[in-house]
């Protein structure tokens, strides 16, 4: 009876031991870095709209001359 109850403590406490088991050789995991993008700042619209009608205010100046 003694080495039933032994052999029942010594198995309940090697099961844990050997739950994660061997897996081989180490594998590193190589993780690429993360990119990070910046957000350039926008210009307005309105400058996008001033510019030609500069050009225009000039060409139509220059033409009327």
């Amino acid at each position: 009876m003694k080495k039933l109850v032994l052999a029942a403590t010594v198995s309940a406490f090697a099961a844990p031991a050997f739950a994660g088991g061997h897996t081989g050789p180490k594998q590193e995991i190589e993780m690429e870095p993360p990119v990070i993008v910046e957000e350039t700042e926008q210009a307005s619209t309105a400058a996008g709209i001033i510019v030609p009608l500069l050009i225009i205010a000039v060409v139509a100046a220059a033409a009327g001359d």
